[in-house]
């Protein structure tokens, strides 16, 4: 009787098997990834998240905003087109976890930031039908009521140290925040709404890599 046949023939030898090539099979696909620039070193022009900026991103993943928005182009003509530059690895090194997403009930964010006025965004999330009217957002209008520094910003401190241990994971040139960094940030979310933070969070979204339109 070959091997083969008595892998067939035997349902544990075959789980056994089957589990061995589908591990050394993604350690072959997964493993080179960790040693890529492009996949570990932050694109030119692309900083650590300020405090604010951090604080609002964490609203972005309380309120669920991925669930309908994604931020990842895809290097088709019909998604750069309409968003601009594909999304590439090396502008979600400060992105744990990231935000890249699959659902597109609103649309893709990748390259949001700059793309409309602080002022806008304030109007879209307090309610959304009176910028765009057939949007099905819900709206957000307590963020513009709650203090950030009583809302996601108030242990911001920790989460700055945190970053410092995820981010650098096979990075060399990943920013990290210093002691200074780190003092000062509850003095940079000080009036500031948890409104503010999510906007902040949104402009710089995609602006290291210039959008194409």
């Amino acid at each position: 009787m070959s091997l083969q046949d008595k892998i067939e023939k035997n349902v544990g030898l075959l789980i056994v098997a089957t589990l061995v090539t589908v591990a050394i099979g993604g350690l072959v696909q997964i493993v080179p990834l960790f040693f890529q620039h492009s996949t570990t070193e932050p694109v030119e022009g692309l900083h650590k998240y300020s405090a604010l900026r951090l604080a609002g991103r964490d609203v972005y993943i309380r309120e669920g905003c991925y669930l309908c928005h994604s931020q990842m182009i895809r290097p088709f003509r019909a998604e750069t087109e309409r968003y601009g530059h594909y999304s590439v690895a090396g502008e979600f090194v400060y992105d744990h976890p990231f935000q890249w997403g699959s659902k597109r009930t609103g649309p893709d964010l990748a390259r949001v930031g700059g793309r409309y006025s602080d002022k806008w965004h304030k109007v879209h999330l307090n309610n959304p039908r009176d910028v765009v009217p057939e949007s099905v957002m819900p709206g957000y209008p307590w963020l513009a009521r709650t203090p950030v520094l009583e809302g996601t910003g108030k242990d911001i401190q920790a989460k700055m140290r945190t970053m410092n241990i995820v981010v650098p994971f096979g990075c060399k040139t990943c920013e990290t925040y210093s002691d200074a960094d780190i003092q000062k940030a509850p003095k940079e979310l000080e009036g500031k709404t948890e409104q503010d933070a999510l906007i902040a969070y949104l402009q710089g979204l995609g602006t290291a890599i210039k959008t194409v339109r």
